[in-house]
Formats: structure tokens, C-alpha cells, sequence
């Protein structure tokens, strides 16, 4: 039997460049060498494609993050196929396992669509409106979800609206991992936290902080199902403000836990809200949806992740390892439920 070849596509343009690159390691290192035959590909800062080895070392090491080198043997597109070095990579599958801007937002989906490639993961419009905050809140409202109160600014010169109280979230409309995103607690730190989140995007979110716990909930679509799994607890070291990238990737403080007190039907629904939000979006293959359980009862839904980090210790892999699928079955179930998909431009 001929393995399928799997291109795994890491790094890129993003500001997540770097955790792209350890959630690859992740992939490449479980993948069943029975079935597939991985191919590593880095897109480098600049925007270049290359060949990696397999065995590349992409490991956050004492702090310091992994990147993909500036040199190597270029990939191209031509005559619909990627290419390396003259030859035909002879691709069957792509894993993009991309975070952020150039790669989680639709756009180097819809260059799999005009080459005729297959890929994991959300289509062109799921994945552009489920990174861009800004048009995700509006579809889970529609879809009859609660969201925080918020609005949008491009500038530092807005005015703020009434409804809004401190303290606030200050947030790139489509960055990920906690990237440009403050906590302001007065009028006073407002402007500076608008101009940092700026220097991420070009479109800001100012949004209510909801006081309560963070909760996320995986969703897997696999042989024409759609599940969710139990939620989990995101708990951080009280020296943090909020999940920041420091406590998500540097410090090792952060600890996912399954919560055994939540009030009756609550889990129940986060996870029904965790795929209405799935559906709302057009999702396909998987999502990290994240949520508050506000300490007023409500459930309040944060965003939704089509591409969440996925190294073996990131939380979209252990809450899904919870349903009884293991990373490597997990690996396996995406790339084999991609190879069934259509076009998302048909579809």
C-alpha cells in the first residue's frame, strides 16, 4: 500500500511563527509512519518556502523560541504541484499547522484551493471569519450566543461608549496567542494598550473583561460526526494578569484542569455552544472554542481557534485525549477526513 504523503507547513509571517514551528515537531514526531509520509515545509519570516529535514530541532529551549532558517532548498508552485529542487513533491495532503495571520485567516487556504490541494482544517471564509474576531462575534450572536460587550477602533482616537466599564480588553481583532492584547484598568492605560495592539493589526477590539473562569472546549468533525469534548479549565500562576503569551509558551505556569464543580448542565452546554459556534462558522476538522463561565452564571463565548497550537502538550490535543483519542489517532482522523472533503469553493 503507497503511504500518503502528508505536507506538514509550519512557521510563516505570523507573530506565532515560533509555536507553529513547535506544534510541527509535535505532528512530525507522532504521525503514523505507517500511513503517511510526512514532508516538513517552513515558511520563513520573510515569507520564503523551504524543504526541511524531519528531524529538524523545533523546541522551545530555556526560554528561547524555534524559527524556521532563512536558507535551504526552496519550495515553489508550478504546474499546480509544490516543487523542490526540480522535482515534484508529489503531494497528497496538506497539514497546515499554522497560527495566525497568513495561514489560520484563509489566505493560504484558498491557495490550496486554486492548486487543487487538499488540507486539514477550516476552508477560505470559516477560517477568515473565525480569526477576525470582529466578524465572529456578530455570527455567534446571530447563532444565538452571548458575547462580551465590545467595539471596534483602527486609531487611538475613539471615544468610549458608556455601556463599557473597566476593566477592559484591550486586542488585535485577528492575532492569536495573546499577541498585542492588555488589561487596562483605567482611562489612563487605555490609549497606550490601543497603541500596542496596533502594532499587531490594524483593527482593534476593546471589550468588556468578564470576570470568571476561562473555559475551552474542543470540537473534532471526523467520518461525518461532529463531537465536543469535556471542557477544561484554564488555570494561571496569580502573578498574571490574564493568559498571556508568557504564561501560555515561556513560563510553564499555566495548568489545564478538568473542573468536577460545575454547577449541573453547565458542561453540557458549553460544549452544545461550542459547536453551534463550529457550525455558525462554517468550521470543518477542528476548532478550539474558548469560553467564560462567568462568576454570574452566564456563558460567554471568547473566540473560536481553527488551527488551536497542537504540540502533544497543548490543550486542543488533551482535551480531545479525553473522548479517548489519542494524539497520533488524532493526527491520523484530520488528514484522513481532509482526503474525503471536496473543495471549500463547491462545498
Amino acid at each position: 500500500m503507497n503511504k500518503v504523503k502528508v505536507a506538514i507547513i509550519c512557521g510563516g509571517k505570523s507573530s506565532e511563527h515560533e509555536i507553529s514551528c513547535v506544534s510541527a515537531s509535535g505532528v512530525i514526531a507522532a504521525i503514523d509512519n505507517s500511513k503517511f509520509e510526512p514532508v516538513l515545509i517552513g515558511i520563513t519570516k520573510s515569507g520564503k518556502w523551504l524543504l526541511l529535514p524531519n528531524n529538524i530541532n523545533f523546541s522551545i529551549t530555556d526560554g528561547a523560541l524555534p524559527s524556521v532558517p532563512e536558507s535551504g532548498i526552496e519550495v515553489v508552485i508550478s504546474n499546480n504541484t509544490l516543487q523542490a529542487g526540480g522535482k515534484d513533491l508529489a503531494i497528497d495532503v496538506v497539514f497546515p499547522v499554522l497560527h495566525g495571520p497568513y495561514g489560520e485567516d484563509g489566505t493560504i487556504q484558498g491557495l490550496f484551493e486554486m492548486i487543487n490541494l487538499k488540507y486539514v482544517g477550516s476552508g477560505v471564509l470559516a477560517s477568515a471569519v473565525s480569526m477576525d474576531k470582529s466578524f465572529a462575534k456578530p455570527i455567534f450572536a446571530a447563532a444565538g450566543l452571548q458575547v462580551a460587550d465590545g467595539f471596534v477602533v483602527t486609531s487611538s482616537n475613539f471615544k468610549l461608549p458608556t455601556n463599557l466599564r473597566f476593566p477592559l480588553f484591550v486586542k488585535p481583532a485577528r492575532s492569536g496567542s495573546s499577541r498585542g492584547t492588555s488589561k487596562v484598568k483605567s482611562e489612563s492605560e487605555l490609549k497606550n494598550a490601543v497603541a500596542f495592539a496596533l502594532e499587531f493589526d490594524t483593527k482593534v477590539l476593546i471589550e468588556s473583561a468578564v470576570i470568571g473562569r476561562e473555559i475551552e472546549c474542543a470540537v473534532l468533525q471526523s467520518a461525518g460526526k461532529t463531537i465536543a469534548s469535556p471542557v477544561g479549565q484554564i488555570k494561571i500562576d496569580s502573578k498574571y494578569e490574564f493568559y498571556d503569551f508568557t504564561a501560555k509558551y515561556l513560563d510553564n505556569s499555566m495548568q489545564l484542569i478538568f473542573p468536577t464543580d460545575l454547577p449541573a448542565g453547565v458542561e453540557v452546554k458549553i460544549q452544545e455552544q461550542a459547536i453551534t459556534a463550529f457550525n455558525a462558522a462554517g468550521c470543518e476538522g477542528l476548532a478550539r472554542v474558548d469560553f467564560f463561565y462567568a462568576d454570574n452564571g452566564a456563558v460567554i463565548i471568547n473566540e473560536i481557534n481553527t488551527m488551536p497550537g497542537f504540540t502533544p502538550l497543548s490543550v486542543y490535543p488533551k482535551l480531545i485525549a479525553k473522548t479517548g483519542v489519542s494524539y497520533q489517532e488524532l493526527i491520523s482522523k484530520l488528514i484522513e477526513s481532509a482526503l474525503t472533503r471536496s473543495s471549500s469553493i463547491t462545498r
